[in-house]
């Protein structure tokens, strides 16, 4: 947000300006969002947070509030443009640990925004505590004071919990990254008339993964096609008691689109496919010798591998031939078991096989396979970004805040996921899915974030009481959610 009011000022936008659109959001804010409340007490920090609080405060009292600003420091303290928006209130000012909690109706957190590097300490936590146990709605300006803006993670002890927040421009990692979202409450994005030259100077760390960013490349059925001009998925298949995870990524390959998906595996696995499987087709395969086979017939478009493949000598040979055949590979699981803490190794697999991969682990996974490669304190987004860059290939890493990261720096975050979507073989379905789009035609990246949309909307329309093998089933309302332009 400071290179975007530099460059804003720099364009001849003055800083005044600014903070007075900042500070009239904060107000329209909770007249709209708190039309019975009259009682507002705002926090004021020391810095340009503390002048948003001090337009709010001023724009609400002509509105007809009765308002009170209690203050992080002194007046005279305060610099630029936040002792100018001070000098402009004529209402009460208190002292912060005088902040009148029992007498407020709403809260306004005013004290700390993103750039805040410390945890707090003193009487701003005091405060902040205060503000949490007191009952009342909080509104919080641009982050929850104590909240670091490029994680989404708390600096400490204290930290606001926002019923609301209102942010400007665009918003921060910490905003969609959890548990930052939680603590953010509902966002609201203020435009302060920063030009556009201001904003496009300042580039976003990750986009939100909504389909205005890979919907111009998903793929439309041609009434002239057959089933392998879909798409034909091959999924490796383990052992016949794990079976159900390849199982699981083969139908879902199906319901995202792709025209034709065999298993692939040893005879006795494929007995236990047989009787679970109709539309997808089985193909018993030696490991140490058919497999690249398989993958070299053209017809086979992407392969998936890791689903209940086991870290075995004949899983670790037919990953190696699937390495080998090339072409477009979704890689989970168990991949991340075969290649623990050698990142290097399966990134060279990748580049010297000329795969287009798009890797989906887990954070456990995650730090199964890159070891202490990525730092640990790093957000979730430079984290994927990292891993991404070193292996050249997409990266997946799941949760309830996915964040998908491309080799090439780009990134998007998922906000769209559910909470009962965390049950067993949820992971396999998202494979399936971006095996199913990557034979398509998608690009990795652009695959990987159109699934992992597809994902959280096909996991919201079942609702409650989900599992992993109703997945599949709800696919096809995602995709129609898509098709009718629903959450863009």
């Amino acid at each position: 947000m400071a290179k975007v009011d530099a460059a804003a000022i720099a364009a001849g936008t003055s800083g005044v300006a600014l903070m007075e659109n900042a500070g009239g959001a904060v107000a329209d804010v909770c007249a709209r969002d708190w039309r019975d409340v009259r009682r507002v007490l705002i926090l004021a920090g020391p810095g340009n947070n503390g002048g948003d609080g001090f337009v709010a405060a001023r724009r609400l009292a002509e509105a007809g509030h009765d308002v009170v600003v209690a203050l992080a420091g002194d007046l005279a303290s305060l610099k630029g443009d936040a002792a100018e928006m001070a000098e402009r209130w004529m209402g009460r000012t208190v002292d912060l640990v005088e902040a009148p909690f029992g007498w407020a109706e709403l809260v306004v957190d005013a004290l700390f925004g993103a750039g805040l590097s410390r945890p707090l300490d003193g009487r701003s936590a005091a405060a902040v505590r205060a503000a949490n146990d007191s009952g009342r709605p909080i509104l919080a300006v641009d982050v929850p004071s104590g909240l670091d803006g490029a994680t989404g993670r708390p600096l400490g002890d204290a930290c606001v919990r926002a019923d609301a927040t209102v942010t400007f421009v665009r918003l921060k990692p910490g905003h969609v990254l959890l548990p930052g979202r939680a603590l953010c409450g509902r966002v609201h994005l203020a435009d302060i008339g920063a030009p556009d030259s201001a904003i496009a100077a300042a580039r976003p760390a990750a986009m939100l993964n909504r389909p205005a960013l890979w919907r111009s490349s998903f793929p439309e059925p041609s009434i002239e096609g057959h089933k392998y001009s879909r798409g034909h998925v091959a999924v490796w298949s383990g052992p016949p008691l794990a079976g159900g995870a390849s199982r699981l990524a083969a139908a879902s390959a199906l319901r995202a689109g792709a025209g034709a998906v065999t298993l692939v595996g040893p005879r006795p696995a494929l007995e236990h496919h047989a009787a679970h499987v109709t539309a997808v087709m089985l193909r018993e395969l030696d490991p140490r010798a058919g497999w690249s086979d398989f993958l070299a017939d053209r017809r086979v478009n992407a392969w998936v591998f890791g689903p209940g493949a086991g870290d075995t000598e004949a899983s670790r040979e037919a990953l190696d031939q699937g390495f080998s055949s090339g072409g477009c590979a979704v890689l989970d699981a168990d991949v991340f078991s075969i290649f623990e803490d050698r990142p290097e190794e399966l990134g060279a697999a990748i580049e010297d096989g000329g795969v287009e991969a798009v890797l989906t682990p887990h954070e456990g996974e995650f730090a199964r396979l890159m070891g202490g490669r990525v730092e640990k304190d790093a957000s979730k987004i430079d984290r994927a970004k990292a891993a991404a860059a070193l292996l050249g290939a997409t990266v997946v890493l799941k949760g309830p805040d996915t964040v998908v990261a491309s080799p090439d720096g780009r990134a998007a975050v998922a906000d769209n996921a559910p909470a009962y979507l965390a049950t067993a073989g949820a992971g396999d379905v998202l494979a399936g899915i971006a095996a199913g789009l990557l034979a398509q035609g998608m690009p990795c990246f652009e695959a990987a974030a159109a699934a992992v949309w597809l994902h959280g909307e096909a996991a919201k329309s079942f609702g409650r009481g989900l599992t992993a093998d109703d997945l599949p089933y709800a696919i096809p309302a995602a995709l129609r959610a898509l098709e009718n332009g629903d959450r863009s």
